[in-house]
């Protein structure tokens, strides 16, 4: 089964309009990344967490899950990670690539 998603996967991001929106959505995939991994380090399951947010086990899946719909507040985000032991840092970092906005500007 692994093999044929991975083809899958290959012959999608073969496709240039598949693949300009996987690098697009990179920094979100990144960070429920982190997100996960640092939940599988903590030993916690989700309804654990959840507890020690003060939470339900729903709202930990819905933070998980990385859908936009269910995008967490910054202090959510800093309650989740605290529950772990961990603490949350934001960076702007420069994208390399010209916005549509700096394209014009000399």
């Amino acid at each position: 089964m692994a093999s044929s998603l991975k083809q899958f996967k290959a012959r999608a991001l073969a496709r240039p309009d598949v693949r300009k929106a996987y690098d697009e959505l990179a920094g979100e995939f990144s960070f429920i990344d982190e997100v996960l991994k640092a939940r599988a380090a903590s030993g916690l399951t989700q309804a654990e967490l959840a507890a020690r947010v003060g939470t339900t086990q729903s709202a930990i899946a819905r933070l998980e899950s990385g859908t936009p719909k269910h995008s967490p507040s910054i202090l959510t985000l800093q309650r989740y990670a605290r529950a772990m032991g961990h603490r949350v840092e934001i960076k702007l970092i420069k994208d390399p690539r010209p916005t549509a906005r700096s394209k014009g500007r000399a």
